[in-house]
């Protein structure tokens, strides 16, 4: 049964993929150039089953998904770059383990004296990925102790499950979708690959998983926030750099993280109304 499902969706999405040249050949001579525009992209969609829209009920048995609204917060001014958190992400949710695929990172902000501006890398930069003992293991270097520096701090990042995300509006097939408890999701069954949701991302929360020939990203542990359980980054940090919680919930975590401290969030500027609030930050991070 089951390889009659995974035949069925790679039929499906491979005649999307054949309507999808004959769009691209259309363009082409219409238009005199080789590339294709977002609306064809969508016509094209159209003609494809297109995702019906979710059930009220919501995806999981006894949850009823309109009653939380569910928020992200961290801590910098916890954070000790770790990087349990990355590792526990991978495992719970079978992220490839590579120094390139990730659903959440860690990146460390180094200020060196007489520099204007800090120095950034993560876990995937070349020298980290040297200085680990394994490509499945994540550390960072100790590459600054020769340097002066003046401040330093670490900044986990992931999807911000935004208040008006742009890969929603960019998905051609409805494959990117969000909950009405806050939370943007993934539907696998009906992503085609194109990546558009990839590039409309301002953040860099997304990647694009080689072996499902999907798209990916933090979903929060929707399956264990549903559950009544805390996202396996939040259950893992040693110093409670990571919080999460109901925002309907004035006595959560994240609502008396909210209510204590200066909160910022990425890139405000852009409209998109994030929900990961961050402490600690300077105007450097973005």
């Amino acid at each position: 049964m089951g390889d009659c499902k995974l035949v069925k969706d790679q039929a499906s999405r491979r005649g999307f993929i054949s309507l999808l040249g004959k769009v691209c050949a259309t363009t082409a001579v219409c238009a005199g150039v080789g590339t294709v525009s977002l609306e064809s992209v969508r016509a094209a969609a159209s003609a494809t089953s297109a995702k019906p829209e979710f059930p009220a009920a919501g995806p999981v048995p006894a949850y009823d998904w309109t009653k939380h609204r569910w928020a992200f917060g961290v801590d910098a001014t916890r954070c000790i770059g770790c990087l349990r958190c990355v590792e526990a992400c991978k495992v719970e949710n079978k992220v490839p383990f590579n120094a390139q695929d990730f659903r959440t990172w860690v990146e460390r902000y180094v200020y060196i004296e007489g520099e204007d501006k800090p120095r950034v890398d993560t876990q995937s930069d070349p020298v980290n990925i040297a200085a680990a003992d394994s490509p499945q293991d994540y550390r960072f270097s100790n590459r600054y102790r020769d340097k002066k520096v003046t401040k330093a701090f670490f900044v986990p990042k992931l999807c911000n499950h935004c208040e008006n995300p742009p890969c929603v509006q960019v998905c051609p097939v409805g494959a990117t979708y969000k909950t009405p408890d806050g939370v943007v999701l993934i539907d696998e069954k009906y992503c085609i690959g194109c990546r558009y949701c990839v590039q409309a991302c301002p953040y860099g929360a997304r990647y694009f998983n080689e072996e499902t020939q999907t798209t990916d990203k933090c979903t929060w542990c929707y399956h264990r926030i549903t559950k009544g359980l805390k996202p396996a980054c939040v259950d893992v940090c040693p110093v409670q750099a990571r919080i999460f919680g109901d925002l309907n919930d004035a006595s959560s975590d994240i609502s008396v993280f909210i209510r204590t401290h200066r909160i910022s969030v990425l890139k405000p500027w852009t409209g998109n109304g994030p929900h990961v609030f961050y402490n600690g930050i300077d105007g450097e991070v973005t």
